[in-house]
């Protein structure tokens, strides 16, 4: 004797995808399926819609199926509230509990739908009943005892980001990926434009940043592009900052003249010099201040108001007086910047953007530079439908796009 439920699909299911691998999941996970409804829609704005009834061995074989579905954005034709279960104790969650996609999620609670707020992967949902019904995500060092957690997958609604349908710009249908042979010029040119355009909506733009900016020749035109506000806020190691500000003070990055290739002698260790200094002088806002360090990417965070957080790692010398040492507190900070982001740059660093990657939303634009292909396709293996990467030389990469956004 089998079983079976019923789920729906709705939207572009079809050109995003989402049909094909319904069907995938459902056939490699042993089940079978019946089409009992499927509307197709017929031009470019008008959604298509299948119900699909879903049939199983037995219970143990459905559920594993109807997972995989939902996670995919498929719903069950006839929801039921999703289960509260409290938590027993801060920073323990309940058995089962619902752990979330990076996709935009709503929460049946009281047979109302209701939006999670703060979607990000790999998290709890928390449902607050006092006063308004509200659901958010919660970490799950940041539970509390009495928190009520969503539990199994019942009521609960994923909406996976569909691929725009417009095909101008970087982000278009079909466009976005990795890509090594498009020419970079007219890429660049798009992606300043995507830039150009958030700004113009009143959006933000992060900026995640590893050493190699600097040490390759980028980091001017990053400066640039943070004194004139297309750059609101850089997300980095201790690393980045401190190879920024030895160019400042020495004009060199990790010990090499950044205009003449050449290695100064004793320069090996002006980075160390520099740490001392900064030290010294209070932070890296006292540094400014004080005209320690005149130039550069922290220079303008500082003059400019823009805001920078630096996550320190077990890898850094010093560290800086402002670099967070607390891998929970950098977490945080780190979240607080993703979650008011609406166009994040990634450029060349991977465990930094890994860590930014993990609290974005996969409906922020995304755009990563870096040399190696595989890092590339790593930052961007992430379910966003609105991403693009470019195989290429960051210290090429960056002056070309503030040349296209400034001049």
């Amino acid at each position: 004797m089998t079983v079976s439920d019923v789920v729906e699909l709705e939207g572009h299911i079809i050109d995003s995808g989402l049909m094909e691998r319904a069907f995938t999941v459902v056939m490699e996970l042993g089940g079978e399926f019946d089409i009992e409804e499927f509307r197709v829609g017929t031009s470019k704005d008008e959604e298509s819609y299948c119900r699909m009834r879903v049939i199983a061995d037995d219970e143990g074989a459905l559920h594993p199926i109807l997972h995989e579905l939902h996670q995919s954005g498929a719903t069950l034709a006839a929801p039921t509230d999703a289960t509260l279960t409290p938590a027993p104790a801060d920073n323990v969650v309940p058995d089962g509990f619902y752990s979330t996609t990076n996709h935009p999620t709503d929460v049946r609670v009281d047979d109302e739908w209701v939006p999670v707020g703060n979607i990000e992967m790999d998290c709890a949902i928390v449902v607050d009943r006092d006063g308004e019904v509200s659901a958010e995500t919660k970490v799950l060092n940041g539970i509390e005892a009495g928190d009520l957690v969503v539990t199994g997958d019942a009521g609960i609604r994923v909406k996976p980001p569909e691929r725009p349908r417009d095909a101008s710009g970087p982000f278009g249908f079909m466009q976005g990926g990795v890509s090594a042979e498009r020419p970079s010029e007219s890429l660049i040119r798009d992606i300043a434009e995507a830039i150009a355009e958030t700004k113009a909506q009143g959006g933000t733009v992060l900026c995640v940043a590893g050493p190699a900016v600097i040490h390759s020749g980028g980091g001017p035109g990053l400066a640039r592009l943070v004194r004139e506000g297309y750059v609101d806020a850089i997300s980095a190691g201790n690393g980045f900052a401190v190879h920024d500000m030895e160019r400042s003070m020495y004009g060199t990055s990790l010990g090499m003249d950044v205009e003449t290739m050449e290695h100064p002698r004793k320069g090996h260790k002006h980075h160390i010099y520099t740490i001392s200094e900064v030290i010294r002088a209070g932070g890296i806002e006292a540094a400014v201040e004080e005209g320690l360090i005149t130039e550069g990417v922290m220079h303008e965070c500082v003059e400019n108001d823009r805001d920078f957080v630096l996550a320190g790692s077990i890898r850094d010398d010093g560290p800086l007086p402002d670099t967070i040492t607390d891998a929970v507190e950098a977490q945080n900070a780190i979240r607080g910047q993703a979650r008011e982001a609406d166009l994040v740059l990634m450029l060349s660093s991977l465990l930094h953007s890994v860590a930014v990657g993990n609290c974005l939303p996969s409906t922020t634009r995304t755009v990563c530079v870096d040399i190696n292909p595989a890092t590339v396709t790593q930052l961007l293996d992430r379910g966003s439908a609105q991403a693009v990467g470019m195989v290429t030389d960051v210290g090429t990469f960056v002056p070309m796009l503030a040349e296209e956004l400034l001049e």
